[in-house]
Order: C-alpha cells, then sequence, then structure tokens
C-alpha cells in the first residue's frame, strides 16, 4: 500500500517503523512542528520526525490543517501537498492536530486512526492516562475508520490486554505502542488483500479522557489510598504526582498499599526504619521513589539520607 501518516509521539513512531518494516511505501509523513522543550527551552524534534529522517521518509510540519483556521496558508499548501501524492490511505497516530472533513475526503481509503482504548471507552486525548486512574481491568487498541467526531468513527479492529496492578503511564504504553503497530500492519495487509469492513461504536459505554494538567497532579491525602495509588501511577512519567512538606514539593513515582496505622491523621508520614509510609482518607501508602525539586529520581531509602523529615511532618 501506499501510506500517508500522520503522527507525532512515541507511540506513533512505534507504529510508523512497523508499517515501513511490512515493506508499505510511506509516500509522505507528517507530524508536529519542532516546539520548544526542556530547561533550556531548545527546539524539539518529534519521534516520528526523527524516525523519518532516518529513513529518509518525505516529511511535512504543517502548524493546523484547517482552512478555516489560523493559518490557512499553511493548511492551504497541506492540503495541495496531500492531493499531489499519490496514495492509498492515511494512517494516524497520537498526530495532534485536527482532522478536518476536507482531509480526511482526500485518501482513496480513508484515514485510519490507531486508538490506545477500547472504544467507546475513552475517547480523547489521554486514554492510557485515564484507564489507569480510574481502575480499569483491561485496555487495548482500536483501529478505526475517521469521521469528523472525536474517536467517533467505525471500528476496523480491535484487541484488548489487561493492566497489571504495577503498571504506570510509562510501561503500559510500551505495550499498547506494539500492540498498535502490529494491529495496523495487519489492517493494512487485510484492506490490500479483500478490503476492510467495519462496526459501529456502541451508543452505550462512552466516556471521553481529558487532557492531562499540571493542576492535577497535587495528591489529595483525605482521599482513599486506592485512589492516589492509582492516580500516581497515572501520572507517571508525566506530570509526576507530587504532595508538599514543609514548603517543598516531592513527586512521588512509586507507592504501595498498606493497612493505614492507628491514630494517623491524613496525610502524616510516618517512618518505619528505611520506609516511610503516608496515611490516606481509607488505607496508607508506603512511598517507594521520590524525587525532590532538582534532584533525581531515588529510592526511599536513599532519597532519606539527603531529606530529613520529623516524627510530626505531614503533606499539607
Amino acid at each position: 500500500m501506499k501510506v500517508v501518516f500522520a503522527g507525532t509521539p512515541e507511540f506513533a513512531a512505534t507504529a510508523l517503523a512497523a508499517i515501513v518494516a511490512a515493506g508499505h511505501e510511506v509516500v509522505l509523513v507528517l507530524t508536529q512542528p519542532d516546539r520548544p522543550a526542556g530547561r533550556g527551552m531548545q527546539l524539539h524534534t518529534s519521534a516520528v520526525k526523527q524516525f523519518a529522517l532516518q529513513q529518509q521518509l518525505p516529511l511535512s510540519q504543517p502548524t493546523s490543517l484547517r482552512l478555516d483556521g489560523k493559518y490557512p496558508l499553511e493548511a492551504q499548501a497541506a492540503h495541495a501537498l496531500l492531493k499531489a501524492t499519490p496514495h492509498d490511505v492515511m494512517v494516524v497516530a497520537a498526530y495532534g492536530l485536527i482532522l478536518p472533513e476536507s482531509i480526511l475526503a482526500i485518501p482513496p481509503h480513508g484515514c485510519l486512526n490507531i486508538h490506545a482504548s477500547l472504544l467507546p471507552r475513552w475517547r480523547g486525548a489521554a486514554p492510557i492516562h485515564r484507564a489507569i486512574e480510574a481502575g480499569d481491568e483491561r485496555t487495548g487498541i482500536t483501529i478505526m475508520q475517521m469521521d469528523k467526531g472525536l474517536d467517533t468513527g467505525a471500528m476496523v479492529a480491535m484487541q484488548s490486554l489487561i493492566i497489571a496492578a504495577q503498571d504506570s503511564v510509562s510501561s503500559l504504553h510500551d505495550r499498547l505502542a506494539e500492540l498498535g503497530g502490529a494491529m495496523i500492519v495487519a489492517t493494512l495487509k487485510q484492506l490490500s488483500d479483500s478490503g476492510l469492513s467495519s462496526t459501529p461504536q456502541p451508543e452505550q459505554g462512552i466516556t471521553y479522557a481529558a487532557k492531562i494538567s499540571k493542576e492535577e497532579a497535587r495528591l489529595d491525602f483525605s482521599q482513599p489510598a486506592t485512589v492516589l495509588e492509582r492516580k500516581i501511577r497515572a501520572l507517571n512519567p508525566f506530570p509526576g504526582a507530587y504532595g508538599v512538606v514543609n514548603g517543598v514539593a516531592l513527586k512521588i513515582w512509586r507507592a504501595q498499599l498498606i493497612q493505614r496505622p492507628e491514630k494517623a491523621c491524613d496525610g502524616q508520614l510516618m517512618l518505619n526504619g528505611s520506609n516511610l509510609v503516608v496515611c490516606c482518607g481509607q488505607g496508607a501508602l508506603e512511598l517507594l521513589e521520590l524525587q525532590k525539586p532538582g534532584g533525581k529520581r531515588l529510592s526511599t531509602a536513599e532519597f532519606l539520607k539527603g531529606f530529613h523529615l520529623q516524627p510530626e511532618d505531614s503533606f499539607d
């Protein structure tokens, strides 16, 4: 197949690599423009761009694809480029730009999206994070035929996998990315061999995965420990859950559920040798990996060597 690919982060780069390895001809890659990132705010190239440059694939980085948006000239140029590039299908994975109907109508076989959830659950920007945060037992990949709605298109293929009790976004992301790459290769083969059939999404069970914000990273220790433990995993690696002790924001990267000690207040920190426990609204958490501002992620035992706590200390 002649494929136009649109994607930006590592999740998308994994799928693009699988498509190339399977022998399909990627005639154009679309990815978001380079953006400043990190402490030095240097321009950062996306994982998809890095792979495209390594493979010498044709590359374009429009700021927008919407003809009625803020960048109409860039959008017009992108439309013209797509129309002038012979292709069979467009594959989209975590691209991050809205594809208007005028774009969706260009590929002869439409646009196939690799979405990291079991649709219609967790439509939207952060399906991996929200599945972990909600305590879902399973998630997966849905390949869908894109339409003008937000992840509302008909489903072409779906496979599920188990969310492990220790899964963070990072670990679950990697397994889903590999599954997505394998599924889109199988879908393209089916499209080439016999064409695709699709199934409309159910009208029941729709949920939305809102984009993760830094504001939700601060932990409220009046909540149950089960809720907080899931949130810690759902915010790892970005933006990182944290609590404030004596005016210092401490990021909590890993924790495990334990029984709440008697006569303890919400947020109270308790030392037991090299173990650090925080009491919650229901239950407690043993903190396993911490980080202070400007420091490294450390095991609790290593962290406590450089961060001294008093018996009465607690998270605000």
